[in-house]
């Protein structure tokens, strides 16, 4: 190994165990390429060893930052995220929830299939992970606790229908992989789309399959509501405004109509005019949700920032030479090489945030897919995939913590844990479909 490799081996084992220093991600991927910036230019100045790494790569993370800041499709990130902060405070999920278990309610699992329902709507709406988990846990937990759910049927559907949003598009981490690679928001949007709706449909069979196989976790839940034209009124008048939000955003890039920048604003509009007519905005919300929007866009921005200057220097001291020879010295061909990389993902996915894989390891092995002669697209969509599990793998799984903060103490981390094991085989599954059938992709 070269004096060169070392430095790209060690760069990144130092990340790697700052990571358990609790310390913020975005300064210590910032902090590691600044340290190992100065030591490369010190081994070289003082030492006479050539790294790789020298005093214009300082001026040259200046200049990735700057066009990073300066990307027009970067300003969609604050405006989904804003379109996802507002419907979350607009009531919409509130009344859909509730007119769609006057359908389901008296069935055999009827609450948790609402809740998926009701989930795959959110992800097409929101496409915030954190806020739909909240927000599904808040509305369904005590009901279906009170009919006498099994928890680890509460807990896998709640956590698990609450990261469809990460795929389902508009999806912010899409916005961040098309960024990254240079590809076209509506092509990953389109890709996405319907693995994302497969898996939401696999939830709903399984909750309907293990209902029917398992009665006494799935019990009915009892209410005076009974279905009548009144009631599927309510649901249509409740279904209505987010479809059509949906539509103008994701119809309108699929469409050609608006560009993803263009159809984020639409969002955040449309939004903001649905809160209106439900009579929840009011100053307070309004600076609620400005508030929340520019702390996680803030967030997201320092980690892109962090990583912009990390991957760059890992550059510089050959670590996407490094990583390119050790996987094409791998014993598989080229399809082979592709798992290797989704399985290596996986297992990140346990310690990692899904922003910092995609933001350091998407970008290293990216051109190496490319070079085996696979369309990037498919291969962003499977990375995608296999990086919502990171949310539901422990320890690092936030859909779990989230979940956590907003149900009942009564969810022991076991039930948990053993709750969402059956759907991170689903996301596998879907996985090895989108892998197996490209045309669900392309």
């Amino acid at each position: 190994m070269s004096e060169t490799d070392s430095m790209a081996v060690a760069m990144m084992a130092t990340f790697i165990l700052l990571l358990f220093t609790g310390f913020p991600v975005a300064w210590l991927l910032g902090g590691v390429a600044f340290l190992f910036t100065i030591l490369s230019i010190v081994l070289d100045t003082y030492f006479d060893t050539w790294i790789g790494v020298d005093m214009s790569f300082l001026s040259l993370i200046v200049d990735r930052i700057w066009g990073l800041m300066n990307n027009w499709v970067m300003v969609a990130l604050p405006m989904f995220v804003f379109m996802g902060f507002m419907l979350d405070r607009s009531g919409a999920a509130e009344q859909l929830l509730h007119n769609i278990s006057r359908v389901f309610g008296r069935v055999r699992g009827g609450m948790a299939l609402s809740v998926t329902i009701v989930g795959i709507v959110l992800a097409a709406s929101t496409g915030i992970v954190g806020a739909s988990v909240v927000l599904l846990a808040t509305l369904s937990v005590p009901t279906m606790m009170k009919s006498g759910y099994d928890r680890r049927i509460i807990a896998g559907t709640v956590c698990s229908v609450g990261t469809l949003g990460i795929l389902i598009p508009p999806s912010i981490m899409l916005v961040l992989m098309a960024d990254q690679l240079a590809l076209p928001v509506g092509d990953l949007f389109r890709g996405a789309l319907l693995p994302g709706l497969m898996l939401g449909g696999l939830y709903a069979v399984y909750l309907i399959v293990t209902g029917i196989l398992a009665p006494q976790r799935y019990p009915a839940v009892d209410g005076n509501d009974k279905f009548s034209l009144a009631a599927a009124l309510d649901i249509l008048r409740a279904v209505v405004p987010p479809a059509l939000l949906i539509v103008a955003v994701l119809g309108s890039i699929f469409a050609g109509i608006a560009t993803p920048t263009e159809a984020s604003g639409v969002g955040a509009f449309g939004a903001t005019v649905l809160a209106a007519c439900n009579r929840k905005l009011t100053w307070g919300t309004f600076w609620s949700v400005c508030t929340a929007t520019t702390r996680m866009t803030a967030f997201i921005f320092g980690v892109l920032i962090g990583a912009t200057a990390f991957s760059l220097v890992l550059r510089g001291l050959g670590g996407d030479e490094l990583i390119e020879g050790l996987l094409k010295s791998l014993p598989f061909e080229g399809s082979g090489v592709v798992i290797a990389i989704l399985a290596i993902v996986f297992i990140l996915g346990f310690f990692l945030e899904y922003i910092e894989i995609t933001l350091i390891v998407l970008p290293l092995v990216a051109p190496i897919v490319s070079d085996l002669g696979y369309d990037l697209v498919w291969f962003t969509i499977l990375f995608s995939i296999c990086l919502q599990t990171s949310f539901l793998t422990p320890p690092v799984g936030f859909a779990l913590f989230y979940f956590r903060s907003a149900a009942s103490r009564e969810f022991s981390v076991s039930d948990i844990y053993r709750g969402v094991i059956p759907f991170i085989l689903m996301q596998l599954l879907v996985l090895a479909l989108a892998f197996n059938f490209t045309a669900l992709v392309l």
